[in-house]
């Protein structure tokens, strides 16, 4: 697909699909086929952000107020799929970025099923069928025990978790951290990713701390603790702020070597 457009894969209520997406002129076209092709055109308002309402978002420093002008397309999407949302997130706990897509990935093989529609994708993984595969299975995909559990945990419980979408942030944060092996990191990013949350901050990420620090304060090194602070007056705002940052190109200085991806895969 070209810059302008998109493919995805997903799984609706009503079945898979295929969504293609399209900027032509500054509107958003869609198309859709499957089982779920109209649930997924239903749903594509929120997934693009188009309903994200950032009237209440004020800049209160040069950086933000450049970056928002900068950014003024910038979005918070809300898929409403907490389940999908969860599994890739928990693949990321505690590993580097490129480990956490290559056992994305190879759980998506280790389920295969083709999306219907153009572009031969692959569907993203059954809950269903990822609760009931065995450990090494999981530990083939680069899964240790502890993120296989957590993983089959999730999926068990996949019906009563996408419910919650239709209830309020605050009980979905609430009903997730209750969840074994969930916790603030992984919720913040499925309420910014599936919910929408626009005050959802990343608590725990290895990054974001660095960068909060460096760009809002100049210093080179933050402390979750300190990132709130830097954080704090834009309460209500927060993931706001967050994103900005994201796609500014900013980089806090690095020290020392980077973190090299490890595989348990073969071990």
């Amino acid at each position: 697909m070209a810059g302008s457009e998109a493919l995805r894969a997903l799984r609706t209520p009503e079945g898979p699909a295929t969504l293609h997406l399209r900027a032509v002129d500054g509107v958003i076209e869609a198309e859709a086929w499957g089982p779920g092709a109209d649930r997924a055109l239903a749903d594509t308002p929120d997934l693009v952000g188009a309903r994200d309402d950032w009237s209440g978002f004020e800049p209160r420093d040069d950086l933000i107020r450049r970056l928002r002008r900068e950014h003024p397309g910038l979005r918070l999407t809300r898929t409403g799929a907490i389940t999908a949302t969860l599994i890739p997130a928990i693949c990321e706990q505690k590993v580097t970025g490129i480990e956490a897509r290559r056992a994305y990935r190879l759980l998506t093989l280790e389920t295969a099923e083709s999306a219907p529609g153009p572009g031969e994708l692959m569907l993203p993984p059954d809950p269903a069928r990822l609760a009931e595969l065995p450990s090494f299975a999981f530990h083939r995909c680069g899964l240790e025990r502890r993120r296989a559990d957590v993983v089959r945990g999730v999926c068990e419980r996949a019906s009563r978790l996408d419910a919650l979408a239709g209830g309020t942030i605050e009980e979905a944060r609430a009903a997730l951290l209750k969840l074994p092996g969930i916790g603030p990191w992984t919720v913040a990013e499925v309420a910014r990713l599936a919910l929408g949350d626009p005050d959802a901050v990343s608590v725990g990420d290895f990054h974001l701390p660095n960068l909060v620090a460096w760009a809002l304060a100049g210093e080179p090194r933050g402390t979750d603790e300190r990132m709130l602070e830097l954080l704090a007056p834009y309460e209500g705002h927060r993931g706001r702020v967050e994103l900005l940052l994201e796609v500014s190109g900013i980089h806090a200085p690095r020290y020392g070597p980077k973190v090299e991806p490890r595989s348990i895969a073969d071990h």
